[in-house]
Order: C-alpha cells, then structure tokens, then sequence
C-alpha cells in the first residue's frame, strides 16, 4: 500500500522533501507572512474586559 503524498498547506502541490511541509520556499515565506500579520491565530483563553479597562488606565498614567 503505498502511502499519499503530502500537499502544500499554501497552493495544494506536492510537498518537497527540503521545504516539507511546502512545495517550496516561497510557499514557506507565504505562510510565515501569514502568521506575522495575524492571518493565522492560536485560540487562547477568553479575555477580561475589566482588567484591560485597567491596564489602559494605567497606560495613561
């Protein structure tokens, strides 16, 4: 049984060996940009209302 190949998270070709999990560097580049500009996020806890309304008050000290 032979097994599937990977694809490229980014344009859906086949995964290269030396950019896995990328068809290829500028593949690579795209998703790293993709996660400096926020387009991709990690959930996280529910955030406090309150305590932002404070540490703002606080900034503006």
């Amino acid at each position: 049984m032979t097994k599937p190949s990977a694809t490229c998270p980014v344009c859906g070709k086949p995964a290269q060996h030396a950019t896995r999990p990328f068809c290829s560097q500028r593949c690579a580049d795209i998703d790293l940009g993709r996660w400096f500009t926020g387009q991709y996020r990690v959930p996280g806890p529910p955030v406090d209302e309150e305590n932002i309304q404070k540490n703002e008050r606080n900034d503006e000290r």
